[in-house]
């Protein structure tokens, strides 16, 4: 087996970190693709929990390469609280490799996130305001940092004279707050490069040796499909491509080494933030929900709107990203419940729709139609095998792999490494 692309299929935090903890015990290169530090991850293992922001969720397994990929925009101030915080854990951090080709986050991008953020009042997005979106709208325009730039320190100085009185403008003149000054920002980032240098290295003959021996390679995408830049709910979307297209991209590979797209998948559905949510559970039992399932985000802390299944997202999903097989997570959190429902497709002004529409206006007004199916009610969370489970359960479970199009190979019942049920050999 060798190149494994792990992809959101709803609206992130699915539980990607878990999913990509357990394959990565056999893989070796994890890498992220895309993102920064607006995603987290949670992996728990032997009863202790590691958050990642930024580094790949198989930094746990001391064989595994992890990368950072050239898709990702990172922080390097909070790469590195994070680098001291798991190396404080016990962490080997030896195989932890950023590529050059990764932009970085300035310290004016944080800041004009929130003030353009501010300015849209009633039309904000939610945004988490870690700086990603204007370091990737800098990405685009050519005008960027690349980690690469800490290793030539008298070309980072030259672009920041000419990038920096751009982002002072913007500052001063629009928004009327106090600008950066290039020395403060050279010192600081002159720190970084030390902190730093024993990281950065061009990871592509690394990946192509592995591809090549056809050992196994992990894409991690963070974020999910539907807040895919071009593919989600625009504008409430982040600023990079979280689908399977978009972690090749990131991660400097082509379609052809990709044996397995894993499209993981909560047992029901959340967002964060603003936009279009058709199951949304505005009530007790969302409240509820949230509650068993401690639906906070992992790097923000926000509670995360909570809703049913919806398979008009799962199938959209496979289609756009190429899914062939389903990682269900957090089937334990409807233990307790009498009935589950899931979303089949959607009413909009009296036409049948079996996927999420591009019009945000008619998706924010479609009636969600839903089948219903008994609950288990009873706990699921030592279950190891398929057959473990209570047959409500097998069928609910069984029933979103057939309106999803694909089959459901992992189904996690825990957050622990152990709480997990394996349906195909080699994962």
């Amino acid at each position: 087996m060798s190149v494994i692309v792990v992809v959101g299929g709803q609206w992130g935090d699915e539980g990607k970190g878990k999913v990509v903890d357990l394959l990565a015990e056999r893989a070796r290169i994890v890498l992220r693709s895309q993102g920064g530090n607006n995603a987290g991850h949670t992996v728990v293992v032997d009863g202790r929990t590691f958050k990642f922001n930024l580094i790949p969720s198989g930094i746990l397994h001391p064989r595994t390469i992890c990368v950072i990929g050239n898709g990702v925009v990172l922080d390097p101030k909070v790469l590195l609280a994070e680098v001291d915080q798991l190396e404080q854990a016990g962490a080997d951090l030896g195989n932890l490799v950023i590529s050059e080709r990764a932009h970085m986050i300035m310290p004016y991008h944080p800041v004009l996130d929130r003030l353009e953020e501010a300015a849209r009042g009633d039309d904000r997005l939610g945004t988490t305001f870690r700086g990603v979106g204007p370091a990737y709208s800098d990405k685009v325009r050519r005008i960027g940092f690349r980690v690469g730039d800490l290793q030539k320190l008298r070309f980072l100085e030259k672009k920041l004279d000419f990038v920096l009185p751009l982002k002072n403008d913007i500052l001063v003149k629009l928004y009327q707050a106090p600008p950066f000054t290039r020395d403060e920002i050279l010192a600081e980032y002159t720190n970084f490069a030390s902190r730093l240098e024993r990281f950065i290295r061009d990871p592509f003959p690394l990946v192509q040796t592995a591809v090549g021996a056809g050992e196994r390679v992990i894409l991690e995408g963070a974020q999910g499909t539907m807040l895919d830049l071009d593919l989600g709910t625009y504008p409430y979307v982040t600023s990079s491509y979280p689908s399977s297209g978009g972690a090749l991209a990131g991660a400097g590979l082509g379609p052809r080494h990709v044996t397995t797209t894993l499209g993981v998948f909560k047992a029901y559905t959340t967002r964060v933030g603003y936009g279009p949510f058709p199951t949304e559970l505005d009530d007790s039992l969302g409240e509820y929900l949230r509650e068993r399932g401690s639906e906070y985000g992992t790097t923000t802390g926000r509670p995360r709107r909570v809703g049913w299944f919806d398979a008009a997202v799962a199938r959209y999903a496979v289609g756009v990203n190429g899914i062939d097989s389903i990682a269900l997570t957090k089937l334990d959190v409807l233990d307790e419940l009498e009935v589950v429902r899931i979303c089949t497709g959607y009413s909009s002004k009296g036409k049948a729709e079996d996927h999420p529409m591009a019009n945000i206006s008619h998706l924010k007004h479609v009636e969600p139609q839903f089948e219903e199916l008994p609950g288990w009610r009873q706990s699921t969370k030592d279950a190891r095998q398929f057959e473990d489970l209570p047959e409500a359960a097998r069928r609910y479970v069984e029933r979103l792999g057939e309106l999803a199009g694909a089959p459901v190979d992992l189904i996690s019942v825990g957050p622990g490494r152990e709480e997990t049920i394996r349906r195909r050999a080699n994962w």
